[in-house]
């Protein structure tokens, strides 16, 4: 029986069907791993508290989740407001452990990191941090009532109380004496520390309010509000759906 020729292919007799490549194998995208730790946190806009938390974790180099409260429950709300005897926002949840006040936050994680910088290394000056912080943590409290939090606001014009005013003088002797005694830009050298988590919201206070500065707490106050950190508070700050009358009014 006689065969049907073949069909001779384009190119000669020996050409042969290029051989397609094979598609790369796509691997499915990397689910995030856990976070070693996580903060509970109220309104970035209105939370001086959570914003001092959340920047010492950062400086820490903390990988961690953000637990976020919102301002309209009772206990957060009591907290921003001022009206909580006991300050339970943020809380850090570590390994297991809880830590609910912002000071022992931040002595928790100079242990766990102690290779970040959190507390300076030299022993006096590491006690004059924690003096300044502890004043921050316990005192200024007409500092927090006429100027509140708020990321959002712009009050140009504003009447500082007296007793505020006298809160400001301090808080500007504080940066002085640190800016000289440890030549800046931050409060204990080139690094930030726990003591500039604890002072930077009042770097915010002083610019919703536009408060008078003199030249060296302005430059503090640019060198604080450059941090990348701030940044990226600040801009989620501003996303916040949640308004507070009582903190969002015109005064």
């Amino acid at each position: 029986m006689a065969t049907a020729p073949k069909k001779r292919t384009q190119g000669g007799p020996s050409a042969a069907k290029p051989k397609r490549s094979a598609a790369p194998v796509r691997s499915a995208p990397k689910a995030r791993a856990t976070a070693e730790a996580s903060i509970t946190l109220s309104s970035k806009n209105y939370s001086a508290w959570s914003l001092r938390g959340w920047l010492i974790a950062k400086l820490a180099g903390l990988d961690f989740d953000e637990v976020m409260v919102s301002p309209d429950d009772a206990n957060a709300r009591k907290e921003i407001l001022l009206l909580s005897p006991s300050i339970l926002v943020p809380c850090l949840t570590h390994g297991g452990i809880k830590v609910w006040d912002t000071l022992a936050i931040g002595e928790y994680l100079n242990e766990v990191k102690p290779d970040a910088g959190l507390l300076p290394t030299d022993i006096a000056a590491r006690a004059h941090c924690r003096a300044i912080c502890g004043e921050m943590h316990s005192g200024f409290s007409s500092l927090r009532s006429a100027l509140p939090m708020n990321l959002k606001g712009d009050f140009p014009g504003y009447k500082v109380w007296a007793r505020a005013e006298g809160d400001i003088e301090r808080i500007a002797a504080i940066w002085h004496e640190c800016a000289t005694k440890y030549g800046g830009p931050f409060l204990f050298g080139k690094k930030p520390c726990i003591a500039d988590a604890m002072y930077a919201p009042v770097v915010t206070r002083f610019l919703t309010y536009h408060v008078a500065i003199d030249r060296v707490c302005s430059a503090y106050c640019k060198q604080i509000m450059a941090m990348p950190e701030m940044k990226e508070w600040i801009a989620a700050a501003k996303l916040e759906q949640e308004d507070i009358e009582e903190l969002n009014m015109e005064f």
